[in-house]
């Protein structure tokens, strides 16, 4: 792996460390290559995955001193890029935690919208300046960051360039803690943990269900949640989930 994306794999838990502090983390094309290269394969031992930056930052977003001038299909093309990188974290089957602080921006706030649960620290700070460059966002955020704030919302953080903070970001839905300095990385990691000892199959169904069924009509979504309930509750794992709980001990999954 190149230094811009170090990895280390403890007792399932994969961090990936995004290493640009010079750039606060900006998102460069190898960067990305290598975070989609990482999910797309993930090692076998591994069942959950930590994300997070360097040097006081997550990510500050595309870094605007590589930007390609492109026509209209190659910007289209390269946003359709990123939209596919962005799938792979929130539905290639690991559950993915982000550790937050510094930068959240652009497509740093695309990138921790696509994982499944975020801790920020007090430093974070959430923004979509595209407004102020003349540009749109290109990397998932209107679908999965304006799902998460309604459109409303998104446009006025649009508009304004307006900043949100940690706390702010928690009202918001944003992230889904609010810790002190220096304390994201290492909750990650205890939430990691406990997420890992969950059953891997209904931790895989609850990736790949819910979002899906936000999208669907009431009937279609209650009738994919039965065909959830039937797969996970006749697993070997929800034989044992029940059988630990009668017998009060720790459940041992597959």
């Amino acid at each position: 792996m190149s230094d811009v994306l170090t990895i280390d794999v403890e007792d399932g838990i994969a961090v990936l460390t995004m290493n640009r502090p010079e750039k606060r983390n900006a998102m460069c094309d190898e960067l990305l290559h290598k975070i989609d290269s990482f999910f797309a394969n993930p090692p076998e031992d591994v069942r959950v995955a930590v994300l997070t930056g360097t040097a006081g930052h997550f990510c500050s977003g595309l870094d605007l001193s590589e930007h390609v001038s492109r026509d209209a299909e190659g910007t289209m093309r390269y946003s359709r890029g990123w939209h596919q990188v962005m799938d792979r974290i929130q539905f290639g089957g690991l559950p993915v935690v982000s550790a937050l602080f510094g930068a959240v921006i652009g497509g740093g706030l695309e990138l921790a919208a696509a994982t499944h649960v975020r801790v920020a620290e007090s430093s974070a700070i959430f923004q979509l300046p595209e407004g102020r460059r003349g540009i749109f966002v290109g990397g998932g955020a209107s679908v999965r960051v304006g799902r998460i704030l309604g459109a409303d919302r998104m446009i006025e953080m649009m508009l304004t360039g307006r900043k949100f903070g940690a706390d702010e970001g928690v009202s918001l839905g944003l992230a889904h803690y609010a810790v002190a300095d220096n304390e994201a990385l290492p909750m990650a990691k205890d939430l990691a943990r406990k997420i890992a000892s969950n059953a891997p199959l209904s931790n895989y169904i609850m990736i790949q269900a819910l979002a899906r069924i936000e999208d669907m009509s009431k009937a279609d979504g209650l009738f994919t949640e039965s065909m959830c309930a039937a797969i996970a509750q006749t697993s070997p794992d929800a034989i044992e989930g029940l059988k630990s709980f009668l017998e009060k001990r720790n459940p041992e999954f597959r």
